[in-house]
């Protein structure tokens, strides 16, 4: 006979399945918890350190009583009630701590943080939101903000997506709070004067995310499709958050209608799957109308279409073709040029080029990249001599294909795709 491995017992089981609990607990109600807390405390490095020590009572205290029926009131709860102790600790007590303690007390019963009454959090998480993505932190540690505030991601799960040490994310999460607090940054929804910028910047950092989950800069895997479903859902909370802003549900179709063709981007061993060569069958239908009623619902809201609905409308026009040969490229290339016209740039220029090889040939496309070539702005952009590549492919001059396929292989970081270009280089 052999001995076989000792099974785990029930209370190891029950342990696990709390674990869990709280961990996806966590990472729903994280956000909410963190923006009522900062409202509080005014200090978002505060309200998380709060947050965090809820998160520990959660891990001691479910695993014996179950997870309670209202678990984002039981953490926030939790969390007043530490924040009240650690004031009531200190010797000198300061008349600002000490009101902020006397309001908590009033608000809940101290004996059954269960019972507290569930907060409406709408405007403290949008704060959080305007906060997480405040024009004074640069852009990596508005990202890493984002994900950790508000996605309740840990710093290792962030390192995680963006191939960097633990460290590096954790410093700059630390010199993000700590640059809001030097900077004394209001926990406000910006007024009029400034809500339009600001937004900008939220709309930024939430695309950032999805871009580098859909076409990851650097490593061995084509995409991370965690950080474009992260992405996704702040977007479809800002929406909640902003309905009248039709920017907010732009983006929000955008990757509704990028996400749906996540399925198809990659082969069974992760290698990339070209637009052109992918089955439309694989695409998800249910994101694509997702994507069509958030589009329409910009549309609606909107005198002219924003650059993100504008992005969208591109999308949708792959995404409703009733198959590939059907998409609308003299469309998609008129769509190009009303949003090179808001907002002008190289890379845009080249998403037309591609359009309009499609549209109308090769040969007028080769000349606007060509331009390109000559004008230096993408010079280090691995797109521009891989689009170059293709447009000498389809021409037939294939020495010259070959050479901007390896040019292209040198400039990225992707290895999956360099070894796509690679391939292609070789195939010429």
């Amino acid at each position: 006979m052999t001995d076989a491995p000792p099974r785990p017992g029930r209370r190891e089981h029950d342990t696990a399945e709390a674990r869990r609990a709280v961990e996806a607990v966590w990472r729903i109600e994280s956000g909410k918890l963190i923006a009522v807390l900062a409202r509080v405390v005014g200090d978002v490095g505060v309200a998380e350190e709060l947050a965090q020590d809820a998160l520990v009572a959660a891990l001691e205290q479910w695993p014996e009583t179950g997870v309670p029926r209202n678990a984002g009131a039981w953490l926030t709860a939790v969390a007043k009630r530490r924040a009240i102790d650690g004031w009531r600790r200190q010797e000198r007590l300061g008349e600002r701590y000490a009101k902020l303690a006397h309001d908590l007390e009033q608000e809940q019963g101290r004996d059954d943080p269960a019972r507290a009454v569930e907060e409406s959090i709408d405007d403290d998480l949008l704060r959080l939101v305007f906060i997480s993505c405040h024009p004074v932190l640069t852009k990596p540690s508005r990202v890493a903000l984002t994900l950790k505030l508000l996605g309740g991601l840990s710093t290792e799960e962030i390192a995680r997506a963006f191939l960097a040490p633990p460290t590096t994310i954790g410093q700059r999460v630390s010199r993000a709070k700590r640059t809001l607090a030097a900077a004394r940054v209001p926990f406000e929804v910006p007024d009029r004067t400034e809500f339009a910028a600001r937004l900008e910047s939220v709309l930024e950092v939430i695309y950032l995310i999805f871009n580098e989950g859909y076409s990851a800069t650097a490593g061995d895997d084509w995409m991370r499709p965690g950080l474009c479903q992260e992405a996704l859902r702040l977007g479809r909370v800002l929406a909640e958050l902003t309905p009248r802003e039709p920017e907010v549900h732009g983006l929000v179709a955008l990757m509704e209608f990028q996400a749906s063709r996540l399925g198809a981007r990659t082969t069974p061993a992760g290698e990339p799957v070209l637009l052109q060569d992918q089955d439309g069958a694989r695409w998800d239908r249910i994101l694509i109308g997702r994507g069509v009623d958030a589009l329409a619902r910009s549309e609606r809201l909107a005198r002219g279409r924003g650059p993100y609905a504008l992005q969208a409308a591109i999308a949708a026009c792959h995404a409703t073709a009733p198959t590939a040969a059907d998409t609308d490229w003299e469309e998609i290339v008129a769509l190009y040029s009303a949003l090179a016209e808001l907002i002008p740039s190289p890379v845009i220029d080249l998403n037309r080029a591609v359009a309009l090889s499609m549209a109308y040939g090769p040969e007028a496309a080769l000349d606007v990249v060509d331009r390109l070539v000559i004008e230096g702005a993408l010079a280090g952009y691995h797109l521009l001599p891989s689009v170059r590549a293709d447009l000498l492919v389809r021409l037939g001059r294939l020495p010259e294909a070959r050479r901007e396929f390896e040019s292209a292989a040198a400039l990225t970081s992707n290895q999956r795709e360099r070894a796509l270009l690679l391939a292609r280089a070789a195939e010429c």
